[in-house]
């Protein structure tokens, strides 16, 4: 006779069991900090997590894959996934739409895997509300002339796009006492800012108080 407990999924999220602890983390931050940089070192550690791919309007980057950095969809289809209430949220960046899908979350949730997204610090209050229980976390770098160096080296921006993202930047650092954690991203140390989040991730799955992330 089988003598373990039986797990009860009455009282499961998603369909998963409440040992599982799957995590829903929010990185955010000013354009140019290192965000997309950070989660790949994070994956470089062997962390295991879905990565959340937004939607967006605006043509792909020529480094850029369609479905790994971004769902890129015309117009048309943007219009057809809101009436369809396929997003969990979107918005107007720099001329451009972009939109979180909801299968983005809830699927890799069901199936008890972390959820770790990047978005605009515009969208995070957004998607903190939509996700209670979500980990908000803002990324910065050292100085503003460090954010300034990094976009340049990009050499995706003119000078005069550089000029607005530095100033939303000054606006964005506004918001950074409704984060739960922030992280300064330094330079060449990306391993770093890599071992802050999965301490943070580890240390959240461990909370007393944990809840599993519903979607509101």
């Amino acid at each position: 006779m089988n003598s373990d407990p039986q797990i009860s999924t009455a009282d499961s999220h998603f369909g998963v069991p409440d040992e599982v602890r799957p995590i829903v983390m929010i990185i955010s931050g000013p354009s140019g900090v290192g965000k997309d940089s950070a989660i790949d070192a994070l994956e470089t550690l062997g962390v295991s997590f879905h990565r959340v791919v937004t939607a967006t309007t605006r043509p792909p980057r020529e480094d850029e894959i369609d479905g790994r950095d971004y769902h890129f969809v015309t117009l048309a289809r943007f219009a057809q996934m809101i009436e369809q209430d396929r997003l969990l949220e979107y918005a107007t960046v720099y001329g451009d739409y972009k939109g979180v899908p909801k299968s983005e979350i809830l699927t890799p949730l069901s199936r008890g895997e972390d959820v770790i997204m990047r978005v605009d610090v515009q969208g995070a209050a957004t998607m903190a509300a939509k996700l209670p229980g979500a980990i908000t976390v803002f990324l910065t770098t050292s100085t503003e002339e460090e954010l300034v160096q990094r976009l340049h080296d990009r050499k995706t921006d003119s000078r005069e796009q550089i000029a607005i993202r530095v100033a939303h930047a000054r606006k964005e650092l506004a918001e950074l006492p409704k984060f739960k954690y922030f992280i300064i991203n330094r330079h060449e140390q990306l391993q770093e800012t890599a071992k802050v989040l999965w301490a943070i991730m580890t240390a959240e799955k461990s909370r007393t108080d944990y809840q599993c992330v519903q979607l509101k």
